[in-house]
């Protein structure tokens, strides 16, 4: 029989993957921004929280706040160098006034990283203590890092169109949420069984949200140029839009 720890270790190595492919998800919304060089509607809220809950969970993970913790600091920490990558892009295109936002949450969120590090460190002595602190304060950031894509579900309901929601983002963070809380479940950890819980019912909302508005999104036109018309007098392009 499969011993507990060998269980949850293959429970977490498979949540490292789905979580590297939860990272990765947004890569098509990216691309399409670099194509265009245009950020259009989207918003980088999700991306904000996520960067800043990876950084809490690479803490958390550390020997001097809570000891094997080996595949926690893993995943996060590729997570932290994928959403740095995201917001630079977006920061690359966003208009100033977007730009300039981003810039300050990113700033608050580093003099908060901060602090937090040297409280814990010099405030709390025991592994049980700071992993307490730091738990706790993981479990509030992952669950805003998973209620961050209701602003663009209000959107969704406004518009009845799910041109800025990805299927996949909700798709893989269903998948993400229910193994980390199997693996949080095989060997106890309510602060890792908390905000995954949670993010499992977000996730399947934004799936159900999904479905209901999928049909209503207006479908993306292209332009057609036909060939120039040659004559003495009158020489004209016409261009007719055609539904993909």
């Amino acid at each position: 029989m499969v011993s507990a720890d060998v269980a949850r270790s293959i429970v977490g190595i498979v949540g490292n993957v789905i979580s590297f492919g939860l990272f990765l998800s947004p890569v098509p919304t990216f691309w399409g921004i670099i194509k265009k060089k245009d950020v259009e509607e989207f918003s980088p809220v999700p991306y904000l929280a996520t960067i800043f809950n990876c950084m809490l969970w690479v803490f958390y993970g550390l020997p001097l706040v809570h000891p094997n913790s080996t595949l926690v600091i893993t995943i996060n920490g590729i997570g932290l160098a994928i959403e740095a990558a995201y917001l630079v892009t977006f920061l690359l295109y966003a208009p100033n006034r977007k730009r300039l936002w981003v810039l300050a949450v990113l700033a608050a969120e580093a003099v908060l990283m901060a602090a937090l590090v040297l409280g814990v460190l010099l405030g709390a002595h025991t592994h049980d203590r700071r992993s307490m602190i730091v738990g706790i304060l993981c479990v509030i950031a992952n669950t805003c890092m998973y209620l961050a894509p209701l602003s663009v579900m209000g959107k969704v309901i406004k518009t009845k169109s799910v041109e800025y929601m990805p299927f996949y983002l909700s798709f893989v963070g269903l998948l993400n949420g229910g193994c980390w809380t199997a693996y949080a479940l095989i060997k106890f950890d309510l602060y890792i069984t908390i905000p995954n819980g949670l993010g499992v019912l977000f996730s399947i909302a934004q799936l159900i949200l999904y479905g209901c508005y999928y049909k209503s999104t207006p479908k993306k036109a292209k332009n057609v140029e036909l060939p120039t018309i040659a004559d003495k007098t009158l020489s004209t392009n016409v261009s007719i839009a055609v539904e993909k």
